[in-house]
């Protein structure tokens, strides 16, 4: 037996040649349409986010997506979280893009890929990686040589990846976005745009369809809009469907109406309250939108979590929680919920609903209470935290200086002054990115945030160490502050005197979870009392019992904290 293997390109060109019928999927200008292979076709879609999403999950969530008669997903690509440091990439687990491919096709679900560099998503940074930050006068999202050059070569390993998954390739992805909302950005360079527009057809050929997608209004494509790039909009339920429509005419007189992102609820912020947006708004708008024959993608159809720190902010800074729920068809946990039923009796309107079972909601079980057993505080197992010990600073040191881009660093000076009254311990220029927790020789003195405390008064003796504890709470990933910069990013002021001489502690605190944490020898473990007084930042440790002779366990859960808080005051 002679065994032929070939390339999917390859595959392509011998069904070419043997007459055999070709995938194929573009755009009929004169219809309005797509055309997928040689049929008029409209998509409906959902966003779902493989990063968000545990790989474990993949398939349950995409096959519920499936049943409610969606015909497409839409996915972003995070580049940060598949090149966390520079040139070191990851598509392995939960990172492992083309799998998640493979289970789509499987499930028989086409594929929209938002390739990036840039997607926003409510996600670090919009998804671009911290380090690009080392060239501190770089201009992100824009022709600058060096975020170009970075570009370059990450889009030369991502997209030679994505090219044999093109539906005319054998594979899912029907289309690939370039950019995201680039209308909604402040450099408006065309040339940026040209320069992405010819690395995408220089790794993927000319047959696929390249989109853009913007804010629905002139004024929004103007600067999002790229010749040989279909422009596509993006608007909310409740408004006027015909008007938001006759702004993608604007830049696309011809072609097929598309809604890139209806949103099927919205994202929330720290310390407010989550947004809830109603089933019969966005069937109503739904409705209209199927009605007049346009491609729709609802985001998100499932929202998931934000693990580790991927949470994304906003300015005026808000950062975004851990919880990416979005109020979405399906919960954070996957959960089917009334407004999925509500979206899918709609779409049956229009598709025909496939047969067979909705798979269930995933199963729970209440383990009980988890006792939390104080292991020390941060100052306690700094050494442990920090093994290499401190960097030395005349003054602060940015996260990124550090080449720590993620989660806490501990800045230490000595205080130069008895401060038996109170005094100033000043941010005067808004340098806390963003929030720190502030100690004198162990005695929590307060805590000064970002655009919201700027000013503490602390006490102590001269000499005695001044130590701030700075949190990372997430990368701006909306507008022109995606160059955010983590830690102290300008001088502290304690009374008119700018501090000096700091000792700069880099902290492994995943290390410290994964690894040391629960067996710290040199502390003992104390039994937490009431969580409403204030102590020190510490790390606490407990068990969670999986219980035996009951079938099908372990399940999922949730956990709750009660009457734990984010600390904003000493």
């Amino acid at each position: 037996m002679l065994r032929l293997l070939l390339p999917l390109a390859g595959l392509a060109e011998l069904l070419r040649a043997a007459n055999i019928p070709q995938r194929t999927f573009g755009i009929d200008y004169d219809c309005n349409c797509f055309v997928k292979d040689g049929h008029p076709f409209r998509y409906i879609s959902g966003s779902i986010h493989y990063s968000r999403v545990p790989r474990y999950y993949w398939k349950d969530r995409l096959l519920k997506m499936k049943m409610a008669g969606l015909n497409a997903i839409q996915t972003y690509v995070p580049w940060n979280y598949h090149e966390p440091q520079m040139g070191v990439y990851d598509f392995s687990g939960d990172r492992d893009l083309e799998y998640f491919l493979q289970l789509a096709s499987e499930t028989g679900l086409l594929v929209i890929l938002r390739a990036g560099p840039y997607i926003c998503a409510e996600w670090d940074m919009g998804g671009l990686p911290a380090w690009l930050l080392e060239k501190e006068s770089i201009v992100l999202r824009s022709s600058d040589s060096d975020y170009l050059t970075a570009v370059e070569k990450w889009m030369g390993v991502l997209l030679p990846k994505m090219k044999p998954h093109l539906y005319h390739n054998g594979g899912p992805i029907i289309m690939v976005q370039v950019e995201n909302e680039y209308g909604s950005y402040f450099a408006c360079d065309y040339d940026y745009l040209r320069s992405l527009l010819k690395i995408f057809r220089q790794h993927l050929g000319d047959e696929v369809v390249l989109f853009t997608t913007d804010g629905a209004s002139q004024f929004h494509l103007k600067c999002g809009a790229l010749q040989g790039l279909y422009a596509t909009v993006d608007f909310a339920p409740g408004g006027n469907v015909t008007a938001a429509f006759l702004a993608q005419r604007s830049s696309e007189p011809t072609g097929p109406l598309v809604n890139s992102e209806f949103y099927t609820g919205w994202l929330d912020h720290w310390g407010h309250r989550h947004i809830v947006v109603p089933s019969e708004t966005i069937a109503k708008t739904l409705n209209e939108i199927l009605a007049r024959g346009a491609n729709v993608n609802l985001y998100m159809f499932i929202g998931g979590t934000n693990f580790a720190y991927w949470n994304g902010a906003n300015m005026p800074y808000m950062s975004q929680p851990t919880s990416y729920d979005y109020d979405a068809p399906l919960s954070e946990a996957g959960d089917l919920t009334e407004k999925y039923f509500a979206l899918r009796e709609v779409i049956g309107m229009y598709n025909q609903l496939p047969e067979g079972l909705i798979p269930p909601t995933t199963s729970k079980f209440a383990y009980g209470r988890v006792r939390l057993q104080k292991v020390g505080t941060v100052v306690e197992v700094l050494d442990r935290l920090s093994p290499s010990g401190p960097v030395k600073s005349t003054y602060p040191l940015t996260f990124v200086q550090l080449k720590q881009y993620f989660g806490f660093v501990l800045y230490r000076t000595k205080l130069p002054k008895n401060c038996t009254e109170p005094t100033q311990l000043s941010s005067p220029f808004d340098g806390v990115h963003d929030r720190a927790y502030v100690s004198v020789d162990g005695v929590q003195q307060g805590v000064l945030e970002r655009g919201k405390s700027l000013m503490i008064n602390i006490t102590g003796n001269a000499g005695a160490n001044l130590d701030i504890l700075v949190e990372n709470m997430g990368r701006v990933n909306f507008g022109r502050f995606n160059n955010d910069f983590k830690g102290l990013v300008s001088n502290l002021t304690l009374d008119e005197d700018i501090l000096v001489e700091w000792e700069i502690y880099p902290l492994n605190i995943d290390g410290a979870v994964n690894h040391f944490i629960h067996d710290y020898p040199d502390q003992p473990k104390r039994s937490v009392g009431n969580p409403q007084s204030y102590e020190a930042p510490a790390f606490y440790s407990g068990t969670l019992s999986i219980p035996g002779g009951i079938p099908d366990l372990p399940q999922d859960t949730y956990v709750k904290f009660p009457d734990w808080t984010k600390i904003t005051e000493g």
